[in-house]
């Protein structure tokens, strides 16, 4: 549920010896990645898609940004996903300086004509950062409803001000959009307890842990999927941030019931984006 190549932007370790090169390998260490090799076989299109299919993965949900310090347009995304039918696409857009008009517009474009499956905010990396549940943030949450998508969170700690990485408004914003489906990518990790209260509340908030879920403190995320978040929690890797086959490979061993895994790896995610 959020896969990216290296070579889509210097970000993700597109370009070796580079200081972004090397944040690219140290959050692969952090997180507990055994082999950052993957970041200079995935620097083609030809060796990502080996990586995946190496990983065994069916379908791979490419994700673009558009925030005011990184923009990988959905135009790039679209490019991408046409290269290969085990690519998904969702879209990006910043309400914050588009404004209005021109973010309705744009997610019409990425679900009408690119055949986007989701739109992707990021309202905690804006200038000001703004809660999820932000009036500004409004007509994103009307259109999504409208066209029928689920709307993408990114949360965790890497957004600047943990004030803006909090769940309280994630399930303000869940009350008030109950036919809204919400994906919550890195799961609002480090406030596990607190998201998992929000997901039990309000059963359209979907959560995509990915790389966190190794952390310290995230068990928690496995005992939830083994009881009321089986049909909430989706498997993601955060590629290429951890290292694909060895992501799955792990989450395996995580703990969850058989019986919930098929849902985690791909039902929920094939139902809540209509693949």
């Amino acid at each position: 549920m959020r896969n990216r190549p290296a070579f889509l932007h210097d970000f993700f370790g597109a370009s070796p010896g580079t200081a972004a090169y090397e944040t690219a390998v140290w959050l692969n260490h952090r997180v507990g990645s055994l082999d950052v090799g993957h970041l200079e076989r995935s620097s083609t299109l030809s060796g990502y898609l080996s990586e995946l299919e190496q990983a065994g993965v069916d379908k791979a949900v490419v994700v673009g940004r558009e925030t005011p310090d990184l923009t990988i347009d959905n135009d790039q995304i679209s490019a991408l996903v046409s290269q290969s039918s085990r690519l998904v696409g969702i879209g990006s857009v910043d309400i914050q300086t588009r404004g209005a008009d021109s973010a309705i517009s744009e997610i019409h474009r990425a679900v009408r004509e690119l055949g986007f499956k989701a739109i992707n905010i990021e309202p905690g990396f804006g200038l000001p950062a703004h809660h999820a549940d932000d009036p500004l943030l409004d007509p994103v949450y009307q259109t999504c409803l409208e066209l029928g998508v689920p709307v993408c969170l990114m949360t965790g700690p890497t957004t600047p001000d943990f004030d803006f990485a909090h769940p309280n408004a994630v399930a303000r914003l869940a009350r008030r959009y109950s036919d809204l489906k919400i994906i919550c990518y890195h799961g609002y990790y480090p406030f596990v307890n607190e998201i998992l209260g929000a997901a039990f509340r309000y059963q359209n908030i979907y959560l995509v842990p990915d790389m966190y879920i190794f952390q310290p403190g995230a068990q928690l995320y496995v005992e939830a999927a083994n009881g009321f978040l089986q049909d909430q929690l989706l498997f993601g890797s955060s590629y290429p941030f951890r290292a694909l086959s060895q992501t799955i490979k792990d989450y395996r061993s995580l703990g969850f019931k058989s019986t919930v895994l098929d849902n985690i790896f791909f039902k929920n995610a094939q139902a809540i984006l209509n693949i």
